[in-house]
């Protein structure tokens, strides 16, 4: 189980981050842009053009650019309300789902339909957005007020109004805390996909100024994190000093769930077949396979040679049953006809696993990259015994339709470059 994440209620930088985008005010803003007039937009949204006007102004105002050139023919949109737009359609999209999955869930023919206007006057704000997803992840109603400062009568009665609103029971309440019903998950998840997006806007806006900023979540799998991972974090970070990078450590089945609600950005590790991942985007980076390592000094490693008789009588530290690195070693070995080693440790830590090689003469089978520098400093060796039938393809993964902040995909490049040059230096 990886440990649940509350969405950081400081997570904005500055008045347009995304907590403090006033959904109302996004939903003038697409009006006017889509009908390149104030009166026309205020029609569209039976409202009055004051305060459609009074919208968009406010919404510039928290973004810090103008969206719109005024001309005596109407609102034209400029390279910075282009950029909006587009994540607004994408946020209400996600309000659009929702509500077709709220009108085909169970015994949806006994509840009242919902629209999504609807749904967005009820969560007008990224705040909003933040509150009720962080409510459905941690379950615990005093803990999610206080980390967003608000008191918990207040938490309680955002949920009712939803409830009213929504003609549907979304948590179940008991003694332990809060439980999301089947309605208030799936609304959850659009109100982090929709998160998302407002969260990208930021990002977008800086980019179109030449700038790269924002925020950058990256699930990051074992493999990455020894040297690919850390170098292209550090060039980029150097580069760009306003950009701020996160990691979620958690086994591939969390970070994708991850990955598909638009918690995290993208993920980097070991790909999965591709039944596994039918709505993600694969893309590969190298080829890696697995390694026998020991310390250097270790009997074995003074060998020109290592056969598999000698392997059978060392002692082991290997990752935990079922862990990938785990079942390519015991496939290679059933497959050459010989039992799987039996580890003296099981463990998923690195920082134990370097303990136990360096001070000892176990062996371990695992990903050179992980041990690299302790590997280019000769603390550790490579035996000569070639797994070629453990490769596997490391690369990026990505939600399939997704749109990468600017932040995003600089980071991606970044990762590019330093494989490159991690490739070119071993040829």
């Amino acid at each position: 189980m990886a440990p649940k994440k509350l969405i950081e209620p400081d997570a904005s930088q500055g008045e347009g981050g995304a907590l403090q985008i006033n959904l109302r005010h996004l939903q003038a803003f697409s009006a006017v842009a889509a009908t390149g007039s104030v009166t026309r937009a205020a029609d569209t949204l039976f409202r009055v053009a004051s305060a459609v006007t009074r919208s968009v102004a406010e919404l510039e105002a928290g973004l810090g650019v103008s969206l719109f050139e005024r001309k005596a023919r109407g609102m034209l949109m400029n390279a910075y309300g282009e950029a909006v737009r587009v994540r607004a359609l994408r946020v209400e999209q996600e309000f659009a789902a929702a509500c077709q999955e709220l009108a085909s869930g169970d015994n949806a023919a006994s509840h009242p339909p919902v629209d999504a206007r609807g749904l967005l006057a009820s969560m007008f704000s990224g705040r909003r957005l933040a509150l009720f997803a962080s409510l459905a992840e941690l379950h615990n109603m005093p803990a999610v007020a206080a980390a967003f400062g608000v008191t918990q009568p207040a938490l309680s009665a955002l949920v009712r109004e939803l409830e009213a609103r929504m003609g549907r029971v979304l948590f179940t309440r008991t003694a332990r805390g809060v439980t999301p019903t089947r309605a208030g998950g799936q609304l959850a998840f659009r109100c982090k996909r929709a998160l998302a997006e407002l969260r990208s806007i930021g990002s977008d806006l800086a980019a179109l100024r030449g700038a790269v900023e924002g925020r950058v979540a990256v699930g990051a799998l074992p493999l990455s994190r020894t040297l690919v991972l850390p170098s292209a974090i550090a060039a980029l970070v150097a580069q760009h000093p306003k950009l701020r990078v996160s990691t979620v450590e958690s086994p591939y089945e969390a970070l994708a769930a991850a990955l598909r609600s638009g918690d995290i950005d993208f993920i980097i590790g070991a790909l999965r077949p591709p039944e596994d991942a039918r709505d993600l985007v694969q893309t590969a980076l190298f080829e890696d396979r697995i390694s026998l390592i020991v310390r250097a000094g270790h009997p074995l490693a003074k060998r020109s040679r290592v056969g598999r008789a000698a392997l059978q009588g060392a002692q082991w530290v290997l990752s935990r049953p079922g862990s990938p690195s785990r079942e390519l070693l015991e496939r290679a070995f059933r497959e050459a006809g010989v039992p799987a080693p039996v580890p003296a440790v099981e463990t998923g830590d690195l920082a134990l696993l370097r303990g136990l090689l360096l001070r000892s003469d176990m062996v371990t089978a695992i990903s050179a990259h992980q041990l690299h520098y302790e590997i280019e400093t000769g603390a550790l060796v490579v035996l000569p015994y070639p797994l070629e039938s453990t490769r596997r393809r490391i690369g990026l993964t990505q939600r399939a339709n997704a749109l990468p902040s600017p932040a995003a995909t600089a980071l991606m490049e970044a990762v590019r470059e330093v494989v490159t040059k991690v490739q070119a230096a071993r040829l």
